[in-house]
């Protein structure tokens, strides 16, 4: 399943800016909702979209330290209007060519949300996109008491649905499956809900809620009722906050510049003792732009250039031919 647009523009300079726009908009929501730090940038001539003349990109680290290309926006000049006769009437009253645009992301971002956060434990899903935010676990171990614990956790749902986090009511559901308490917990947890939330019948007695953090690998502490209700919405953005900052130190963590070609034949195949299947990461290297280092890096490394990445271009010395080079590019392995 895609996501994805297609724009016309009567110049060049439009279409241009409706590319970066749309590249800032998959960024934003990569970073802001599903809690994926992202590179943003231009792909090389050989990893260009066909018939586009620019192609922008959003590429992610996941935890194996392979490059995910996680978005992309095209800037198609003229090149589709001729083929399919795009054409509108100017300002001057002539028939003219279209500037065109296409972008799109797809279901890859919540492949992309998985590999970022999950643990050994299962999913951990960031709370802006979370289904559930918020599980209330009941627990009754008699009888007598099961009641009066229901009635509590029913009281406690209604509270939490008109509490608000990311300008919006919190998503809650209570669980009242007939199950074992730690049976139900682990469900849970292995689908990734943000916050867990277990009353029984010492927490009625005391007035508390005894509460687990999906980002924290499932900690529970006991809190006041009304500590947690007042806490929700910081704890919340706390959580989502959180989850980026731990995937953005991993990328910087694994992300190295490079300048010499023996060292970064080394950072791809140098094995690790304790996971050999994970080596190398983001290395961001000068290039001469010529082709042929872009083709010998993916038959010899199994690596391609990601993108040329947005910002300041430090020039400096191609590691393969000694040659200018006008900027670093990022090299990595990739899905």
């Amino acid at each position: 399943m895609w996501q994805e647009g297609h724009t016309v523009h009567a110049t060049a300079e439009e279409a241009i800016e409706e590319t970066h726009l749309m590249l800032r908009t998959y960024a934003d929501f990569a970073e802001n909702w599903l809690a994926m730090p992202v590179l943003r940038g231009e792909k090389t001539e050989a990893e260009r979209f066909p018939g586009a003349e620019t192609t922008l990109c959003i590429e992610a680290m996941m935890q194996d330290r392979k490059a995910l290309q996680a978005g992309t926006s095209h800037f198609l000049g003229q090149n589709f209007s001729k083929a399919c006769g795009i054409k509108f009437q100017g300002v001057q009253g002539k028939e003219e060519l279209g500037w065109t645009t296409s972008w799109g992301v797809s279901t890859r971002l919540i492949g992309g949300m998985i590999m970022t956060h999950a643990d050994d434990d299962g999913l951990i899903v960031p709370p802006r996109v979370a289904p559930t935010q918020v599980a209330i676990l009941p627990v009754t171990p008699k009888e007598d008491s099961r009641a009066q614990v229901l009635e509590a956790c029913k009281a406690l749902s209604k509270e939490i649905n008109e509490c608000t986090a990311f300008d919006l009511p919190v998503r809650v559901e209570m669980d009242d499956r007939d199950l074992r308490g730690g049976e139900k917990y682990w469900q849970w947890v292995k689908k990734g809900v943000p916050l867990t939330v277990e009353i029984g019948p010492r927490d009625l007695e005391n007035g508390t809620v005894f509460v687990g953090r999906r980002d924290l690998g499932g900690k529970r502490e006991g809190m006041k009722r009304e500590e947690f209700i007042s806490s929700l919405e910081d704890t919340l953005v706390a959580i989502q906050k959180n989850l980026f900052t731990k995937a953005q130190d991993f990328q910087k963590e694994n992300t190295r510049e490079i300048d010499k070609r023996e060292e970064l034949y080394e950072y791809f195949t140098a094995k690790n003792s304790s996971k050999p299947e994970i080596h190398g990461g983001f290395a961001l290297i000068h290039w001469d732009r010529n082709p042929k280092w872009e083709e010998q890096l993916k038959n010899d490394l199994k690596v391609t250039i990601r993108c040329i990445p947005e910002g300041v271009s430090v020039p400096g010395t191609c590691l393969f031919s000694g040659q200018a080079s006008p900027g670093r590019v990022v090299v990595a392995k990739s899905y």
